[in-house]
């Protein structure tokens, strides 16, 4: 029996404002089984509150905000184990969801010389923040990505991600930065450390090759693809890797025999 459980939420859990069927009776078996889980999500905008109300609006209830993991919490507990000096500084480019974790920390967040800059998506941002951002990590500030992602899907379409304003900036400053989201294996890590387990012993269930399987197997997790988000049997053989499993949907993962 595996002793963690790690699974993405859109496309795995949720489409949309739909859960993906077998869904809530899978969320039902994990409580069941008493094995320790997270959700896992780069999303840095909500935090661990937003993401259990959101479940609640779906029907699944009975979780906690410990059973989420956002790609805020997860850069903010990399940067507090990289940096031990006591008042470390960061200019964030990202909401408050980011801004909270890097507080919780022990993180403030200041325009003037800063240890870091630490940039998400930012529903808000200016050409202001891309300048002063640009201007600080020119003086030095470290770059930091709380995620990869160029675009989310929304509601009529898409819009640009963390992605998207990580590469202006990189392009301005001939500078890449440090991004601790999947496909990141870190974030999986950290994860994986939440929940006391080692990687090994842990099972990361997603929907995208590219960022959770090729993560949970960069970690060193078994790995369970599930049809039911935007990976199909044709695009997961273009992969030089493959899943431990692949399942239509968590309705039909078998803990037991993970």
């Amino acid at each position: 029996m595996v002793k963690g459980i790690i699974s993405d939420m859109d496309g795995v859990i949720y489409r949309g404002k739909q859960l993906v069927p077998g869904a809530l009776e899978f969320v039902q078996r994990l409580h069941d089984s008493q094995i320790p889980f997270l959700f896992l999500t780069n999303n840095a905008e909500q935090t661990p509150l937003d993401l259990k109300l959101k479940l609640e609006s779906l029907g699944i209830h009975g979780l906690t905000e410990a059973n989420f993991i956002t790609a805020a919490m997860a850069t903010a507990m990399f940067l507090r184990n990289q940096n031990q000096k006591q008042h470390a500084t960061a200019y964030v480019v990202g909401g408050g969801g980011l801004i909270n974790e890097l507080y919780n920390v022990g993180f403030s967040i200041s325009e003037s010389n800063p240890d870091y800059v630490v940039v998400a998506k930012c529903s808000t941002l200016s050409y202001e923040q891309l300048k002063k951002a640009v201007r600080l990590i020119d003086q030095g500030a470290k770059f930091i990505g709380t995620n990869p992602d160029m675009i989310d899907p929304v509601e009529g379409g898409l819009e640009p991600a963390a992605g998207t304003l990580l590469a202006a900036i990189s392009a301005a400053t001939g500078k890449k930065p440090y991004i601790v989201g999947k496909p990141n294996s870190l974030m999986m890590m950290l994860a994986a450390r939440k929940l006391g387990a080692h990687p090994e012993d842990c099972v990361m269930i997603g929907d995208r090759m590219d960022t959770d399987i090729v993560g949970g197997m960069e970690a060193g997790m078994k790995t369970v693809l599930v049809l039911s988000g935007v990976t199909t049997p044709e695009l997961m053989t273009e992969f030089p890797y493959k899943p431990d499993y692949v399942l239509n949907t968590v309705g039909d993962i078998d803990l037991a025999t993970l």
